[in-house]
């Protein structure tokens, strides 16, 4: 039976006590369903989805808190994120679907492949990694909210850019770079805050990837120094099933550094899974 989207952006519906924002588009037997990234929203998938729906039914939804999502009252967490996907899913009678995510759409996914497997047929993770946070880079979570909450946004914001941005987007790709950087300023400060809490206290997923038995692709910028390709790598010896691709010329943001590219990877995968 074909899933038939509404081929519309900024839907809503009502789950687990927020006004929950999405796109809705295509048609398919199998949901695509995006998860963007800290600090982001669902346009940072735009171009995927633009192409992708052409052939597949292709949803992508703003994260509680950010787009046009309500933060809600619950505490923020990977796994009341994850949460949210299944809720999301259920409220559009999605049994099964594809799922890819990038950077915190990566923990949110393996979170949720950790605690509802049946629920998936296929994953696509990237720039992403499984383990916690140490110690020190708690320490330098909180030192960033600190910063936010002391007025900082934009300073938060320009050090972010530099950090997930490859240095040819940066100099070549302006328009990209300001785009990002306007989402991240148009973001609440206190979602930006209790998000950053709650990846500082998320747990490791790196103990389950052996147990993941669905095909996954794994995609990360060959200069990623967020989340650098030996974590893709790690990634891909632990899941079975798991191919890797590198994406050349492309840091964090390997999705829009090089759209094409990405897209291309993720049709093949899809399209290899008949």
């Amino acid at each position: 039976m074909k899933l038939t989207g509404k081929n519309a952006a900024d839907l809503f519906m009502s789950i687990n006590g927020i006004q929950l924002c999405y796109d809705d588009y295509g048609s398919s037997e199998t949901a695509v369903i995006f998860i963007h990234g800290f600090p982001f929203n669902k346009s940072t998938w735009d171009a995927q989805t633009s192409f992708l729906s052409q052939t597949y039914r292709v949803l992508a939804y703003d994260i509680r808190g950010f787009g046009k999502s309500d933060p809600g009252e619950e505490k923020f967490s990977i796994n009341l994120f994850a949460d949210d996907l299944i809720a999301f899913m259920d409220e559009l009678g999605i049994e099964k679907a594809i799922i890819c995510g990038l950077s915190m759409g990566g923990y949110i996914l393996l979170n949720a492949l950790k605690r509802y497997p049946e629920r998936f047929n296929a994953a696509i993770l990237c720039d992403t990694q499984c383990v916690a946070d140490t110690n020190e880079g708690k320490e330098k979570r909180l030192k960033t909210i600190a910063q936010i909450e002391d007025g900082g946004v934009k300073e938060f914001t320009e050090g972010f850019l530099k950090a997930i941005f490859h240095e040819e987007s940066i100099n070549t790709k302006s328009a990209l770079v300001n785009r990002i950087r306007n989402t991240i300023l148009s973001a609440k400060t206190s979602s930006l805050t209790q998000t950053l809490l709650a990846l500082a206290e998320r747990s490791e997923t790196c103990s389950s990837l052996e147990q993941i038995q669905i095909p996954t692709l794994i995609l990360c910028g060959e200069q990623d120094v967020v989340t650098k390709p030996e974590q893709s790598e790690y990634l891909n010896k632990k899941i079975k099933n798991s191919i890797f691709q590198l994406i050349p010329r492309a840091g964090h943001m390997s999705n829009l550094e090089q759209a094409d590219v990405f897209t291309r990877h993720i049709l093949l995968f899809i399209n290899n899974l008949k």
